[in-house]
């Protein structure tokens, strides 16, 4: 669970707002508004888990949470059919059903509540805002402008068309002309609630939009672009001593560990140090995890990236070759292998362009 930055900072804009109301008033607002995101964010995740969906990180924004998921599967099955749709309507069916539930409360405590009273949501009327605060977060997911609920519906009907990747691009592009659209109407209606919720719509489409970019990028680039082939190996047979030894004069952190042309595990420094203080000197054969992903040459990085993702402790993948290993990607080298290949290109454009002059 991650917070954005900007989401506390919002705490301090309500304070500002808050003016001759008080200091203690301004808070309330935005502990309206944080008990908006945090029912449609219970909810979202409650159907999350009934859809069975694993997720591996939540970005929590003003107008709610990004998911990431820790798997393609999951990826794949909350933009597909019912499960899209279940996800798109908990959060705002859950702001709704909760705005009713205040409502009804505190209308029948007998309290002075004016509910239809203008400005809806405001620090001198705490309890009103806190209505108003659920049905505007629910209202606000049913625009078509991703990341929004009702965007994410339109991304996953052209994406069944057109790919995830051109939708993504297309349905965060609109998500960013809906957001200006609402700062602009904002600044005219005198009325910062539409200017915060189109910057923070406009963050979270740039963070969408950053993320399919991303994607775009790696599922461009192939294993062989990017492996070492200059790496050192174990045998199931060699000491922890002598792995320790070949530790010293290497700067790899995780070995193949291969019998012949077959391999057969996979040992990290860190393990090899861990077992010599355990269990005293013995064979790599006893420590090595035999648990492991092998890539080839022509799969993407965006697949290996997902292995990485997905497999527990997982930090080092071998690839091979017709079952001879030829390369090792991890994630200890795949950051600078990644900025070399990018300066690569960037110089083989360059003399293309000079070579077509």
């Amino acid at each position: 669970m991650r917070v954005h930055v900007f989401f506390p900072l919002l705490a301090v804009v309500c304070l500002g707002l808050s003016g001759a109301d008080g200091v203690m008033r301004g808070l309330g607002v935005f502990l309206a508004l944080v008990a908006a995101v945090v029912v449609r964010e219970t909810a979202r995740l409650l159907v999350a888990a009934w859809l069975g969906l694993r997720l591996r990180a939540i970005l929590l924004l003003p107008i709610g949470g990004l998911f990431a998921y820790a798997d393609p599967e999951s990826q794949e099955n909350s933009t597909q059919g019912g499960g899209q749709f279940a996800i798109a309507l908990a959060g705002p069916l859950a702001n709704m059903a909760t705005a009713l539930v205040l409502a009804a409360a505190f209308l029948g405590a007998g309290g002075d509540l004016k509910l239809l009273d203008p400005p809806l949501v405001s620090s001198a009327w705490l309890l009103r805002s806190m209505v108003w605060m659920q049905v505007g977060l629910g209202v606000l997911h049913l625009l078509p402008a991703y990341p929004l609920d009702g965007g994410r519906l339109l991304r996953g009907n052209f994406a069944r068309k057109h790919g995830f990747t051109p939708a993504g691009r297309m349905a965060a592009g609109l998500g960013q002309v809906l957001a200006l659209a609402a700062m602009v109407s904002g600044m005219l209606l005198h009325d910062y609630w539409p200017i915060i919720a189109g910057f923070f719509i406009m963050i979270g489409a740039q963070i969408e939009d950053q993320g399919v970019f991303f994607q775009s990028v790696v599922d461009t680039v192939q294993m062989r672009e990017v492996m070492l082939t200059d790496f050192a190996t174990l045998s199931p047979s060699d000491t922890l001593a002598d792995a320790l030894g070949r530790c010293v004069h290497s700067l790899q952190e995780d070995f193949p560990v291969v019998r012949g042309p077959q391999l057969v595990g996979i040992i990290s420094r860190q393990h090899i140090l861990d077992a010599l203080h355990t269990d005293g000197n013995g064979y790599v054969q006893m420590a090595m995890s035999k648990a492991f992903q092998v890539a080839r040459p022509e799969d993407t990085l965006g697949t290996t990236i997902r292995h990485i993702q997905t497999g527990r402790g997982l930090s080092l993948i071998p690839v091979t070759d017709s079952g001879r290993i030829v390369g090792i990607v991890s994630v200890q080298n795949l950051m600078s292998s990644m900025s070399l290949l990018a300066e690569q290109r960037r110089i083989e454009r360059e003399e293309a362009r000079e070579q077509a002059r």
